[in-house]
């Protein structure tokens, strides 16, 4: 069984993985391979929204909170859910407008999603505790 110390790692090791994929998708659209940028998106979408579901399930039914993390871990948790949640509500919006090709909600909803997402690389990477 993971204890808390392994689930935060876990969780940093997919943050930074799906961060790599988000950068690579903005690189790709930059340069006008908007091809790619859909592919990249897409795998994007299916492992950020497998962690999260995935994470929801491990902390709702299998561990338990309150005595696996201290009060500090909890409440870094706490702060990284607050952005890492909007995120992951946003994400199949912009994913369904990318598809559609609805630019113009697509790049705002982006704008949106990309400064929630950098506020959960950050709280998730740099303030979650693993020790």
């Amino acid at each position: 069984m993971l204890d808390g110390p392994d689930i935060i790692l876990t969780l940093k090791v997919l943050v930074c993985a799906v961060t790599l994929l988000l950068a690579s998708s903005i690189a790709a659209i930059a340069t006008g391979r908007r091809r790619l940028h859909g592919r990249i998106n897409t795998i994007f979408f299916l492992l950020t929204m497998t962690t999260v579901l995935g994470f929801e399930v491990l902390i709702r039914f299998f561990v338990d909170v309150t005595s696996t993390f201290d009060d500090a871990t909890r409440e870094a948790l706490r702060v990284h859910l607050y952005f890492a949640v909007p995120s992951a509500i946003i994400l199949p919006a912009m994913f369904f407008t990318g598809i559609r090709r609805r630019r113009k909600i697509h790049l705002s909803l982006a704008v949106v999603f990309l400064s929630l997402w950098i506020g959960t690389f950050i709280t998730g990477v740099f303030y979650l505790p693993h020790e």
